[in-house]
């Protein structure tokens, strides 16, 4: 799966989240345990919601449109009995927005049932789907994700051991997944492991999820990530790990970091929110402009702006108040009430704010346009200068590999020609982005084990050339 432009709710300059999966054997309640830990990663996808379940031998299937408190309530629960659940959460960046699309992909083959759930992008999922097509496999969707299904479809002849790691070795660029097939889950990460993967125990109950947050709401314990290139088979027995893949170099997806994940988790071994801490106090040291006020847009900026204020020293106040009963959907104005957008989300305190000199801490800028409408709301309660910080370097290039960014010619920082060019559009006074060598160092980890594609270029898979937009649709 991919993902589309969004600002956690409505239609923005921000990336949208990618999909978030759950897993869990061998519970009593696994359905149930399944939909908290939906809830829990629900920053990753509030497109569609699903969960399938297994008793060992029957499977249910349950999933809609709409986040997982929309689709599952307790009559839901109760028809997905079983001890064996998983479980997903989508954004669709392949395959367009409607039920088949909606995650897991159920299929009955050969006498059993295969269900998976998927976070990340396949590059070469065309080009696998028009080899199957033509040798007689028929879609349901436009999802990268059925692919899989297909290719262990023609493998399974061989044993499932075989089957996965069949499919999964022609699959190019980035999967987090998890599988149940009648008596078994099977959690399966990319040999260069873009997208995070943890294991977890309950009691006697083995856990796999997107994130440790959803971990922590289920009161599971965190016992490690699942590796890149690791396959975990886990039945009843117990587990099994399978490492069939030449080691390779890893490509962390550093945006994790940087956005996606919640900052109670664990991810890539880091903790994010004092990950998100250290790029402010980085930022702090790269750029300290004159000013009276540290301030982030919530809620994205707010952890690098308390590690800016941390740093430098300077007041960290709550310039703008976030209304957090704005649905994902509302009445929309007239014409005339062109703000009513920005100011219905995000509300400026005039009294902290006026004749003051500010500077915002942001975690990304797409495509430059919520800043713009929110610099433009700030600017009406008459600020003296406002100054901006961003916690990651300019992003230049799209993303293939479960972040759609928008096409180059959209992204701000590939086209304007400056720093100044990209301040005077925003209406801002200065901007300053965190450098990729401040950005690296606030990770605590090596810079060689992330992808940085979407920054600098060098794009581990696939050819720059070949990259503008990334979408799957049927031919």
């Amino acid at each position: 799966m991919s993902i589309l432009f969004d600002e956690r709710s409505g239609n923005s300059g921000r990336p949208r989240e990618e999909c978030g999966i759950f897993a869990i054997c061998r519970h009593e309640e696994a359905s149930r345990l399944a939909f908290f830990g939906l809830f829990a990663l629900q920053h990753r996808g509030q497109e569609s919601a699903g969960i399938v379940s297994s008793d060992g031998n029957k499977v249910w299937s349950q999933k809609g449109m709409g986040l997982a408190s929309e689709v599952f309530n307790e009559a839901a629960l109760q028809k997905l009995p079983g001890d064996l659940a998983i479980g997903h959460v989508r954004y669709s960046t392949t395959g367009s927005s409607t039920i088949s699309n909606a995650q897991p992909f159920l299929v009955h083959y050969a006498d059993g049932y295969y269900a998976v759930a998927h976070n990340g992008n396949i590059i070469n999922a065309q080009q696998l789907r028009n080899e199957l097509e033509d040798s007689g496999s028929i879609f349901r969707s436009t999802m990268d994700s059925e692919v899989i299904i297909h290719l262990m479809a023609r493998h399974l002849k061989h044993g499932l051991e075989n089957a996965l790691v069949a499919a999964l070795s022609r699959l190019e660029g980035a999967y987090s997944l998890v599988m149940l097939t009648g008596d078994k889950v099977i959690a399966a990460r990319d040999p260069r492991g873009f997208r995070p993967l943890v294991l977890g125990m309950l009691n006697s109950s083995w856990v796999v999820a997107s994130e440790t947050c959803a971990f922590d709401l289920v009161n599971a314990r965190y016992v490690r990530d699942v590796e890149p290139g690791e396959i975990l088979i886990i039945d009843r027995e117990g587990m099994k790990s399978l490492k069939p893949f030449p080691p390779t170099k890893h490509c962390y997806c550093i945006f994790e970091l940087i956005y996606f994940s919640r900052p109670d988790s664990q991810v890539f071994k880091q903790n994010v929110y004092m990950c998100r801490k250290r790029l402010g106090h980085e930022l702090a040291r790269e750029y300290r402009p004159d000013v009276d006020i540290i301030m982030p847009f919530p809620d994205s900026g707010v952890y690098a702006a308390l590690g800016y204020a941390e740093e430098s020293g300077i007041a960290f106040e709550m310039g703008m108040i976030r209304n957090h009963y704005v649905g994902r959907t509302f009445i929309q104005p007239s014409q005339p009430m062109r703000d009513f957008g920005v100011r219905v989300k995000l509300n400026p305190v005039r009294p902290l704010l006026e004749n003051k000199r500010v500077l915002i801490i942001d975690d990304s800028i797409i495509r430059g346009t919520t800043s713009r409408s929110r610099v433009q709301n700030l600017r009406s309660v008459g600020i003296k200068e406002i100054h901006m910080a961003v916690s990651c370097p300019t992003t230049m290039y799209p993303c293939p590999y479960g972040i759609d960014f928008a096409s180059k010619g959209e992204l701000i920082g590939a086209k304007k020609e400056s720093k100044e060019a990209i301040a005077d559009f925003i209406g801002l006074d200065s901007i300053h982005y965190l450098s990729i060598e401040g950005m690296v160092k606030a990770t605590g980890l090596n810079k060689d084990c992330f992808c940085l594609a979407c920054y600098n270029g060098n794009y581990p898979l696939a050819p720059p050339n070949t990259i503008d937009k990334f979408c799957m649709e049927p031919k």
